[in-house]
């Protein structure tokens, strides 16, 4: 790879001592970042030079919790809640095989992308028995797209017939879902630092996951040296529901089925008590924020100010897009900031913990501090470089200000070890034009599947209300 030096940028590293430079540079080589500092770098023959003037420089965003099959069934279920979401959408993605899968994650991921996510982590749970390798057409997309995977194999094996929420027809069955994700681990799990495939161990959520298969699934994460992740403390319902199954709130039903610990994060956790959040920042244990999701599905707003107070490492996620039409993680930095505050007042959560939440925030959950979160020398060259010399952030001086409240801003660059993902607002690697139409038929495809549309493309939606 050609050496790369951003020089005459603002940099925001988000290392541990919160270091920036009003005018500053950035050096990739090999993968990995070489030089930050202020001013410009020296520069070789041979070198990229970027000029970064009216831009700035911060770490590529971290994605905690996405589910990118969801691409193909964005905008049903308009008005409600988690559970009536889940029971509307469930047939519908019965249909999924891996042309599908692969269309949704393409999309999801040049999303991501394109609103500077170099590493998301995507928790795919629903496997139809004739469905294909669908983990494997995600595995494959992440890769024409150019950014980092992780890979969460999900699972479920309580259906309806079990007193869970999916058909019988979508989940395994408990012996048949660990199986599957060992054979996940062995097949794509790259524990490499500079790794763009990793893979986590990811039941769905305690109202479609037997207690067997949450501590049978934290054994075999552990004796394989793989991350857990799953749903938990999403809704209020939840926690009703895990009190009257189980006697206990979600927290403690995760202690009493393993699910605590350094190398566990949870998405979600809008609704936890002290206690609870004493459990997790005492265990370790990391919570994948998703404001936008949380206020599609009216779930409520995380703790986030609390979670941080106490120590807790708290990400960002976009969740999965039936959820969060937007899909994109940059915006989530803002939305984050914008409800702690809703919920805390207007010092809740200030400009650069959002940033934090979306770079090194995330890096914690997913155990790859010593690796991205951050600009520093050593570290793996996973850079945004964002645009805010135009009209919408025009006349705001605090550059982190600009990125996080003002709207969006576009790409100057986004590489990913190194290599390009996105120059000038465009994905370098995968035609947009071509993954949307790609998307499109997929999303008429499952909507065929499950008799919302005919053969023709005819008549609405009914889940569209």
């Amino acid at each position: 790879m050609t050496r790369a030096v951003i020089q005459g940028a603002a940099v925001a590293t988000v290392d541990a001592r919160g270091t920036e430079y009003a005018e500053g540079h950035v050096v990739v080589d090999g993968g990995r970042i070489t030089a930050v500092g202020a001013g410009a770098a020296p520069v070789g023959p041979g070198d990229r030079v970027v000029d970064g003037r009216g831009c700035l420089a911060t770490p590529g965003l971290v994605n905690t919790h996405h589910h990118l099959y969801q691409w193909a069934t964005r905008g049903y279920a308009q008005q409600s809640d988690l559970f009536h979401w889940l029971v509307e959408l469930y047939p519908v993605w019965a249909g999924l095989d891996e042309d599908t899968t692969r269309a949704a994650a393409t999309a999801g991921l040049l999303r991501l992308a394109r609103t500077g996510c170099t590493t998301a982590a995507d928790h795919h749970y629903v496997f139809p028995a004739a469905g294909g390798d669908l983990l494997g057409a995600t595995v494959d997309a992440a890769g024409a797209v150019g950014i980092r995977l992780h890979a969460a194999r999900g699972s479920m094996d309580r259906g309806v017939s079990s007193g869970g929420l999916p058909p019988d027809s979508l989940v395994e069955t408990t012996d048949g879902a660990l199986a599957a994700t060992q054979a996940a681990i062995e097949r794509w799990h790259d524990p490499a630092p500079d790794a763009f495939t990793r893979v986590a161990v990811a039941p769905c959520s305690p109202f479609s996951v037997s207690a067997e298969l949450m501590s049978g699934a934290a054994e075999l994460a552990r004796a394989a040296g793989v991350r857990l992740h799953t749903h938990l403390a999403e809704t209020v319902g939840e926690e009703v529901q895990c009190l009257a199954e189980y006697g206990c709130t979600p927290v403690e039903y995760a202690e009493r089925t393993g699910w605590i610990g350094p190398d566990v994060w949870l998405a979600h956790g809008v609704h936890l008590s002290d206690r609870a959040i004493e459990v997790l920042a005492a265990g370790g244990t990391g919570v994948a924020h998703c404001p936008t999701s949380n206020a599609r599905l009216g779930a409520g707003t995380a703790r986030v100010a609390d979670l941080l107070a106490a120590g807790v490492a708290v990400g960002l996620g976009a969740d999965g897009a039936a959820s969060n039409e937007d899909g994109g993680l940059g915006p989530e930095l803002r939305q984050a900031a914008y409800q702690a505050r809703l919920r805390d007042g207007a010092d809740a959560l200030d400009v650069r913990q959002a940033l934090w939440l979306g770079t090194m925030g995330g890096a914690l959950c997913l155990g790859r501090q010593d690796e991205l979160g951050s600009l520093e020398p050593g570290k793996l060259a996973d850079v945004a470089l964002w645009r805010l010399d135009g009209l919408a952030h025009a006349g705001i001086a605090d550059p982190v200000a600009a990125l996080v409240l003002g709207s969006l801003p576009p790409l100057r660059l986004l590489l990913a070890g190194g290599r390009t993902v996105v120059e000038d607002d465009v994905a370098t690697r995968v035609d947009e034009h071509g993954a949307a139409r790609a998307l499109a038929a997929a999303g008429t495809r499952l909507a065929v599947a499950a008799g919302l549309l005919g053969p023709s493309g005819g008549s609405a939606l009914r889940h569209i209300r």
